[in-house]
């Protein structure tokens, strides 16, 4: 086998394993990138990068280091979903950095987390002072949960004085001038309630819609390829 060949064969066994690795963990364990997650990242990388570029190592050894390395993480979050004394440890845990409206300096030296990052991650949270903050938590992940002092709140529909009002799901039903057939199911439609709905837009096919999605009780939001380019 060339050498072209040879890393080509790696490139997509390791990929393979890497792409195996991630479905055995989850989905909701790759949302939250903890230290100890991205320190998992970095070393499957480097496991693969020498595994392409080291003659030295073939692809028996990719494989055992791949499973071995995925083996353990599998391990430490088996251990750390059944045991609640072992995540602190080794998930770490979320600290309050503004309690009842004050600043906890000592908690910002702890976590290293200076003034401008704080400001940073509030105006991200949807906040631009931090007066507007009763209570801010740094997550394990790096996140910031912020919970607004209740003057700055927004009203619920309670609050206000109105009546519930069910909520539905948007679904997508055309994506990229494409009907997303299984979603009209969901969706609660069929294909002739679609393209009714289009007519009425003027739309005779669905290559000429972008985008398409359902918002319950019959409203459709449309954008089409037309109104996408004039928008440029």
């Amino acid at each position: 086998m060339g050498p072209y060949a040879t890393i080509a064969a790696e490139l997509v066994i390791g990929f393979a394993a890497l792409f195996l690795y991630m479905k055995i963990l989850g989905k909701a364990h790759f949302s939250k990138l903890t230290p100890f997650d991205f320190v998992s990242v970095l070393m499957l990388g480097e496991l693969l990068g020498n595994a392409v570029y080291d003659k030295h190592v073939h692809i028996g050894h990719l494989l055992f280091a791949t499973s071995l390395w995925g083996g353990l993480i599998w391990v430490i979050v088996t251990i750390t979903t059944k045991f609640t004394s072992s995540r602190k440890p080794l998930e770490g845990e979320p600290t309050v950095i503004i309690r009842n409206g004050k600043l906890l300096y000592d908690a910002m030296k702890i976590c290293r987390l200076d003034l401008n990052e704080l400001q940073t991650m509030l105006r991200q949270a949807g906040y631009f002072s931090m007066d507007f903050v009763e209570f801010a938590v740094l997550e394990t992940n790096g996140n910031l949960s912020v919970m607004p002092k209740s003057r700055y709140d927004k009203p619920t529909r309670t609050e206000l004085g109105l009546p519930e009002q069910q909520v539905a799901m948007p679904v997508s039903l055309i994506l990229d001038g494409e009907l997303v057939r299984d979603n009209l199911k969901e969706a609660g439609v069929d294909e002739a309630w679609l393209r009714g709905r289009l007519r009425e837009r003027g739309i005779a096919a669905y290559k000429d819609v972008f985008f398409a999605e359902w918002h319950g009780d019959d409203a459709l939001y449309v954008a089409t390829y037309d109104e996408s380019q004039q928008q440029r």
